[in-house]
């Protein structure tokens, strides 16, 4: 089982982004943040930089996929997974994690509910769920606050009730050595990041220091066959590449 995590910033890198699909059409399952669908005449204030029909444009990309959008802000802008073609789907969801649907902050626009997706599959016989995440931002950095331990713990709750073994990535917006991460670990998940040494999760693209903010845990019953940061530039975010014997 092949799986890749990626930001998609939006689609701004689109014709590396589109040459990144295309050469990787025999992935399983791709989870993706920052996507937009059917974003065209929406309240975005990056109208002229990203591609507001991301969702269908990714869609046209991977003919072999199905595809699932769950928007956090709006109708318009959240998480998508696309899943290949012959990869039984059992189940499809979403809860909120930080705030609630709706959810409208008076401080800042940008302040958006959170929610996760989860895909649970059959494959051959074995169960698998998927969990996508796009983390609480407050534009202060990404160390521990009361939302985001708050936001922890609600991912933790609600995957408890949906039933593992697990494969949870995204982008966190938290750094390493956050109570907010370490609460993942304490849930019984291996930190990928963690055990393999990864330095940074961001491409040049990415101007900032402290280069973390992506992740994938997996629960410890699953073998890793391989896991990476992928080199191709296609977002400010890297490609995360995992493959996984369930």
């Amino acid at each position: 089982m092949k799986i890749v995590s990626l930001n998609l910033w939006g689609g701004r890198i689109y014709e590396p982004l589109a040459e990144f699909l295309k050469n990787h059409q025999d992935t399983d399952i791709f989870c993706f943040q920052e996507i937009y669908h059917e974003g065209t005449g929406k309240d975005t204030e990056f109208r002229e930089e990203v591609d507001l029909e991301l969702f269908t444009s990714i869609g046209n990309l991977l003919p072999n996929h199905i595809s699932f959008f769950r928007p956090h802000l709006g109708d318009f802008w959240g998480l998508a997974t696309f899943i290949k073609k012959g990869v039984k789907v059992l189940e499809e969801g979403e809860y909120f994690v930080h705030k609630h649907k709706g959810w409208q902050s008076n401080e800042n626009k940008n302040f958006t509910p959170k929610n996760i997706q989860y895909v649970k599959v059959d494959i051959n016989s074995q169960y698998l769920t998927m969990v996508n995440f796009h983390g609480h931002w407050n534009g202060a950095g990404k160390t521990d606050t009361d939302d985001r331990l708050i936001q922890s713990d609600n991912v933790i709750k609600y995957m408890t009730e949906i039933g593992g073994p697990y494969i949870l990535c995204g982008d966190f917006n938290l750094l390493p050595d956050t109570l907010s991460i370490k609460k993942f670990e304490d849930f019984g998940l291996r930190n990928l990041i963690k055990e393999y040494d990864i330095k940074s999760t961001r491409t040049s693209f990415y101007k900032k220091s402290h280069k973390f903010a992506d992740y994938i845990f997996i629960s410890e019953k699953l073998n890793v066959r391989d896991f990476r940061v992928l080199t191709e530039e296609v977002s400010d975010h890297s490609a995360l590449y995992l493959e996984v014997k369930v």
